[in-house]
């Protein structure tokens, strides 16, 4: 379906970004599974903008409505409906450039997929606003993957230029370490090295100040996927979470492990040589493949990267065509729009990731990973 991602475990979501509401429908859940409201809220939190100078000034406030599949705090099995209501909308803004096509938006395409009924304020169904359905559904999936023994985690690689300290590729005590630093930071900015955070910041206003924007790369951590998730070729792990990263809008590309500078090495380097631990585990000495062979998890850290690009709402004068009289024109785009979203989509790529491992698992396991979370791995003993 054209909204829905998801086999075993699925998410449809709605909306646009000057309508009333939006959210999504989480089908698939087991009944039973805790839902903790404030670990949904503190998810929400880190995607929020806060209007100081990093993020958009439409500030909204994102409280999560679950209209059904939730009582007293837990699932009853069937699907799960919530909703996000829009409260701080200001179409006016679009109403002076509604016939100019904004480069780097969905206008243009919008237009000749939809012959012109589609909503435009905003962006609509387009805008980045609509993935806080993705937070709210992922958000539920992740509590239960973290009961499971699942940590998902992402932090900002690089912005405007900047870089953070890596994740450990090759050291899972070191990166589950750095996991659990990121963990520990409460608020939306994820970055491993404290003295990164103030240049980073200061790079995304003064490019705001300037009416720019810039972008960056998000690096996201699995732990505890177990071996044997997944599929070959078209629902391999890589296949699920590129699918889910692509739905993020800004996300131009996608890198597992080593990724693009495999093309750099020899097989011999490239290559992850087995090993046994005194515990009888199998694992790899390095992790070039990002804990993922044949398509299928082979028990170790996947670790991805994703590129994402500066916001096209920019302030600065841009050449353009007026579509409906079908001229040349210049656009100075109006309305509140984010200097860089490569912050505030950190979680949502961690919930988006989250969405893709429940129906993997899922698709392996049934319902146990979520009904017998501390037990269900023993299927594979």
């Amino acid at each position: 379906m054209k909204n829905t991602f998801g086999s075993a475990l699925a998410l449809t979501i709605f909306g646009e970004s000057h309508g009333r509401a939006i959210g999504g429908v989480l089908d698939g859940m087991a009944a039973g599974v805790p839902v903790d409201k404030e670990f949904i809220a503190a998810c929400m939190d880190k995607r929020r903008a806060r209007g100081d100078g990093l993020s958009t000034p439409r500030v909204e406030a994102d409280n999560v409505q679950l209209l059904s599949g939730v009582v007293n705090g837990h699932t009853t099995g069937t699907a799960i409906a919530l909703m996000i209501e829009n409260q701080n909308t200001r179409s006016g803004d679009y109403a002076k450039t509604a016939d100019l096509l904004r480069p780097g938006h969905a206008d243009y395409t919008a237009y000749a997929k939809y012959h012109g009924f589609q909503d435009a304020r905003g962006g609509g169904h387009f805008s980045g606003r609509i993935t806080a359905a993705l937070v709210a559904g992922g958000a539920i999936v992740l509590g239960a993957l973290n009961r499971a023994g699942i940590d998902i985690t992402t932090h900002i690689a690089r912005c405007a230029g900047i870089s953070d300290t890596p994740f450990a590729l090759d050291d899972p005590a070191a990166l589950a370490a750095q996991v659990e630093t990121l963990a520990s930071k409460t608020e939306g900015f994820a970055v491993l090295d404290a003295a990164v955070e103030e240049p980073m910041k200061a790079a995304i206003r003064a490019a705001g100040a300037e009416g720019d924007s810039v972008g960056g790369v998000l690096e996201t951590a699995i732990l505890g996927l177990p071996a044997g998730i997944g599929e070959p070729y078209f629902d391999s792990v890589e296949s699920k979470i590129a699918h889910l990263a692509f739905s993020i809008p800004a996300v131009k590309g996608i890198e597992f492990g080593t990724g693009f500078d495999f093309a750099g090495l020899r097989g011999s380097e490239a290559n992850d040589a087995f090993r046994m631990t005194p515990e009888g585990a199998v694992v790899t000495a390095s992790n070039h493949n990002a804990g993922i062979n044949g398509g299928i998890a082979n028990g170790m850290p996947v670790v991805f990267r994703t590129v994402v690009k500066p916001t096209p709402s920019i302030y600065k004068q841009q050449d353009t065509v007026d579509y409906l009289a079908k001229k040349n024109a210049e656009l100075s785009i109006q309305g509140r729009h984010d200097p860089c979203i490569v912050p505030r989509a950190a979680i949502v790529q961690t919930c988006s990731a989250a969405l893709a491992v429940a129906d993997l698992l899922t698709a392996r396991y049934g319902e146990a990973w979520m009904t017998h979370p501390t037990s269900f791995r023993k299927e594979d003993d």
